[in-house]
C-alpha cells in the first residue's frame, strides 16, 4: 500500500495536468480579424473565419477557452488557452472573452465581400 497509493496518485495527477494545463497555448493575441497564437517558440496567425466553434468550460480553474478550427494549423484542429479574466464570485458567469469571440467569429463568417460586418443596406 505504501507504494501503490502514491503511484496511483502520481498517475492521476499526470492525467489531470495533461488534460487541464499542458495543452494550453502560451499566448493568444487579438489582431482584429485574426488571432496570433504562440506556443513553445512557434507562432501561427488564425483568421476568425477559420474558427468553427468557440467553447468555454465553467467550474474549471484556470478558465479555459477552446477554439475548434475548420482547417487545422500548426497546433492541430483545436487551440485552447486561458484568458486573463478578473476574479468573480459568480461561478456561473459567462466568460467575457469567449462571448466576444463567438460574436466576432459569427460576424467574420457572415460578412459579405465588400460589406463591413454589421453594416449594410438591404
Amino acid at each position: 500500500m505504501v507504494v501503490i497509493v502514491p503511484a496511483v496518485m502520481a498517475v492521476f495527477g499526470y492525467l489531470l495536468m495533461k488534460k487541464l494545463l499542458w495543452d494550453l497555448a502560451d499566448e493568444v493575441l487579438d489582431g482584429g480579424d485574426f488571432l496570433i497564437v504562440r506556443t513553445r517558440n512557434q507562432e501561427e496567425r488564425v483568421p476568425l473565419s477559420n474558427i468553427m466553434n468557440v467553447s468555454t468550460s465553467i467550474l474549471v480553474n484556470p478558465p479555459r477557452v477552446t477554439l475548434r478550427l475548420i482547417s487545422p494549423g500548426k497546433f492541430g484542429n483545436e487551440i485552447s488557452f486561458s484568458p486573463a479574466t478578473p476574479f468573480s464570485f459568480n461561478l456561473f458567469a459567462r466568460n467575457v472573452v469567449a462571448e466576444d469571440l463567438i460574436i466576432r467569429v459569427h460576424n467574420a463568417k457572415t460578412a459579405r465581400p465588400g460589406m463591413i460586418a454589421g453594416v449594410g443596406h438591404e
